[in-house]
C-alpha cells in the first residue's frame, strides 16, 4: 500500500532533543520485574545497518541516527567504500557477520545494489530497507535502472576524474559539481548544509554504476521502499516500478534524493515500523 507522508524539516529542537536522550534515559525508573519477563519473551528488535550510497558518507544518515536512538533501536552506519558492487557487498557482509543477533539492511541510492547483494545467503538479515535506492534484478547495473524512465539529470552535473588502480593504471570517478549539488541532490535543504555535504561528497566509480548485479536478495526476504517523488538522481517512476517488482511495502515522500536529510523522520518511521514487524512488535 502506497502512503503519501507528509514533508517535514529536522528542527534544531529535535536534534537537541535527541542530543539529550542519553540523559533522560538515565533519569528513568528501573523496570519492574513483570516487565522484565514481558521484554524477556519478546523478540529482540534488530540492529538496523544503514547503508549509504553515492556522493555522501555515512554521516548522511546522522538525522536519521539520531531518530532511531530515540525510538529505542541499535544502529550502525559502516561506511560503503564505493568502489564496486561485488567488492562493497563483500566488505558490508563482514559487517553483518560481525553483529550480535538479527540485522534489517537498509540502503540509500546506490546502497540498494550493495545490501541486494550482501544479504544473500545470510542468516542474520531479516528484512531489506530501500531509500530512494536502486533494486537490480541480476543482470542490471544502476546505471541501466536509472535510466529505464526519463527524468535523471545527473549525467549532466557530474565530472569524472581519474584515480589510480591497486594493479596499475587508471579508473574512472564521479563527483556532482558543487555548485550544482544542492539543485541535483539536496533541493530544499538548507543551503549550509547542502554546501557542506558537496564539499565532503564521497566520488562513487563509473564502474560501480555500471556492475551488473549478479543476485537479489529482495527476491526471498520482506521489503519496503520509501519513494522520493522530487528525485533527480533516480527518476520517481523508476523508484516505484522497482518497488512494485520487489512487492515493498512502500511509503511516497514529497521530497529529494537526499531524503535522509530533508525528511529523516519519515525514514525513521519506516524503519521503526520494519524493524518491529520483524521482531513481532
Amino acid at each position: 500500500m502506497n502512503t503519501p507522508i507528509p514533508r517535514r524539516t529536522l528542527t534544531a529542537s529535535m536534534m537537541a532533543g535527541a542530543a539529550a536522550l542519553g540523559t533522560a534515559g538515565l533519569a528513568q525508573a528501573a523496570p519492574s520485574p513483570a516487565a522484565d519477563r514481558t521484554s524477556a519473551a519478546r523478540p529482540a528488535l534488530p540492529t538496523i545497518v544503514l547503508v549509504h550510497g553515492a556522493f555522501v558518507d555515512a554521516s548522511s544518515w546522522s538525522p536519521v541516527v539520531r531518530l532511531l536512538l530515540r525510538q529505542g533501536h541499535r544502529v550502525m552506519v559502516p561506511p560503503n567504500p564505493l568502489r564496486g558492487v561485488a567488492a562493497d557487498a563483500a566488505y558490508l557482509r563482514g559487517v553483518v557477520d560481525g553483529v550480535d543477533g538479527p540485522v534489517l539492511l537498509a540502503g540509500h541510492s546506490y546502497g540498494g545494489s550493495v545490501i541486494s547483494r550482501a544479504a544473500v545467503g545470510s542468516a542474520k538479515v531479516e528484512g531489506l530497507v530501500y531509500i530512494a535506492a536502486f533494486v537490480p534484478d541480476v543482470g542490471e547495473s544502476a546505471a541501466e535502472l536509472s535510466g529505464k524512465y526519463p527524468g535523471s539529470s545527473l549525467a549532466e552535473t557530474t565530472v569524472t576524474r581519474t584515480y589510480p588502480l591497486p594493479g596499475g593504471g587508471t579508473g574512472e570517478e564521479l563527483l556532482i559539481r558543487q555548485d550544482l549539488f544542492r539543485h541535483q541532490f539536496a533541493a530544499g535543504v538548507p543551503r549550509t548544509t547542502a554546501a557542506t555535504m558537496a564539499a565532503g561528497q564521497r566520488p562513487i566509480t563509473v564502474a560501480a554504476l555500471n556492475e551488473k548485479a549478479t543476485a537479489a536478495a529482495w527476491k526471498t526476504l520482506p521489503t519496503w521502499y520509501l519513494i522520493a517523488t522530487e528525485d533527480r538522481n533516480i527518476p520517481p517512476r523508476a523508484q516505484r516500478w522497482m518497488a512494485t517488482r520487489a512487492k515493498a511495502r512502500t511509503v511516497t515522500v514529497h521530497a529529494p534524493h537526499a531524503v535522509t536529510v530533508s525528511d529523516p523522520r519519515a525514514v525513521a518511521d519506516l524503519l521503526d515500523k520494519a524493524a518491529r514487524s520483524r521482531a513481532g512488535h
